[in-house]
């Protein structure tokens, strides 16, 4: 006979419903261990039945160290709304993010395969597959390391930045929330025009042209009308050239040059649900 206080035993150790864990202690006549193992084994079940579920929903999470020189930022992809505003879920995401911090892994499979009170992520990952019924996983991780990294968490965990300085201190820090706040808003490509790629420069002047001829433009000024909407999307696109958003008549570098000369961005990573 399977007792309420062994189903309850069952549930607190892997999160699952009552009655799951009561069909799994049944089907494994009353064995914790082995019930445990039924579970995650379901788990892994629902994970390949809904393989081909979009993650558009989840949460995204920022965090730096107690120096602010390293940080991290990871997306945990559910496929609900209403999973991804759950509290236990949340701090799910937290403690993969504090997890990669202190292991510093450079794969998402590696970050899978630490630990979290001597479970596995990934492991973890099914327990929470098998209680919920829906598709969950790290979809996205960056580290960067910095003299000051500022986190930034926007819109209620749907939008992340990590941003690293080239300085430190209090001020440099408070200018690094506002350079992280402008990621966040205005999505830049780059740090500089000299960190474009040569693929989306090809691109921009490809769509100049295109634009410049449906336009009407004569075809010996498409090229030059091509590169000056490439210098205009340097302006708009790259994180330095743009218009600091909290006062439009200077650029971010200007501001950042304000703070203290020669204050710059060295590294940002950026990661949006949906995205």
């Amino acid at each position: 006979m399977i007792t309420a206080t062994a189903v309850n035993e069952l549930r607190k150790a892997t999160g699952a419903g009552m009655m799951d864990c009561k069909k799994a202690l049944q089907e494994t006549n009353g064995d914790m261990d082995q019930a445990i193992d039924f579970l995650r084994k379901k788990g892994a079940k629902v994970s390949a039945n809904r393989a081909d579920r979009a993650t558009s929903e989840g949460a995204v999470i920022a965090i730096a160290n107690n120096n602010n020189t390293a940080g991290v930022i990871i997306r945990l992809g559910c496929e609900t709304d209403f999973v991804a505003k759950n509290e236990e879920f949340v701090q799910f995401a937290n403690d993969i993010a504090n997890v990669a911090l202190t292991n510093k892994p450079s794969t998402i499979d590696e970050l899978k395969n630490l630990t979290i009170n001597n479970i596995s992520i990934s492991e973890k990952l099914l327990d929470y597959i098998g209680k919920i019924g829906e598709k969950i996983d790290v979809t996205s991780f960056e580290y960067i390391e910095g003299k000051t990294v500022v986190p930034y968490i926007h819109a209620g965990n749907k939008i992340g930045v990590i941003v690293a300085l080239s300085s430190n201190g209090e001020k440099v820090y408070n200018a690094g929330k506002d350079v992280a706040m402008q990621i966040a808003a205005m999505f830049p490509v780059a740090i500089d025009k000299d960190d474009v790629s040569q693929e989306i420069i090809d691109r921009e002047i490809e769509i100049g042209k295109a634009q410049a001829a449906q336009e009407g433009k004569p075809e010996a000024m498409l090229e030059k009308i091509a590169v000056g909407k490439l210098n205009k999307f340097f302006k708009d696109s790259t994180l330095l050239n743009q218009d600091f958003i909290k006062d439009g008549s200077k650029s971010v570098k200007q501001m950042l040059n304000e703070i203290e000369l020669g204050l710059t961005v060295t590294q940002f990573k950026r990661i949006q649900l949906g995205m």
